[in-house]
């Protein structure tokens, strides 16, 4: 029986509810949820290049490390001093892409998730006035 399997259908405990809630207000920082997109993408950055491509400043992005380090959604592992970051599993990515994905529900009649690999997703018209 898969993990997710067991807790369908149950409401889990109130422990659980409430780290659930502390990851939710975590990822709410579009810094933070660059920085988890870069990682699933790279595999494993340096905080100097996860800096360039979320353009943001390494000092900032590496606060922002310190907070996901300590809510163990990330890890690092060292290489001289240079220090390497990578996801711990791939929850906080799902979390985020799956956020992406809802983001693109309200914005699209057709989400791009939902589109052949060809192009983007027709924009919605909204008729009210």
């Amino acid at each position: 029986m898969s993990e997710d399997s067991t807790t369908c259908g149950r409401v889990p405990s109130s422990e659980y509810v409430e780290l659930a809630v502390e990851v939710f207000s975590l990822l709410a920082d579009a810094t933070r949820v660059r920085i988890v997109l870069a990682l699933r993408e790279a595999d494993e950055l340096p905080v100097n290049r996860l800096a360039a491509i979320v353009e943001r400043p390494a000092t900032a992005v590496s606060q922002h490390l310190a907070k996901l380090r300590m809510a163990r959604m990330v890890s690092t592992r060292q290489h001289g001093n240079q220090v390497f970051y990578k996801l711990a599993n791939e929850h906080a990515s799902r979390l985020v892409v799956d956020g992406i994905y809802q983001a693109e529900h309200a914005l699209h009649d057709v989400p791009r998730h939902h589109h052949p690999v060809d192009g983007a997703a027709p924009t919605r018209h909204d008729t009210r006035a």
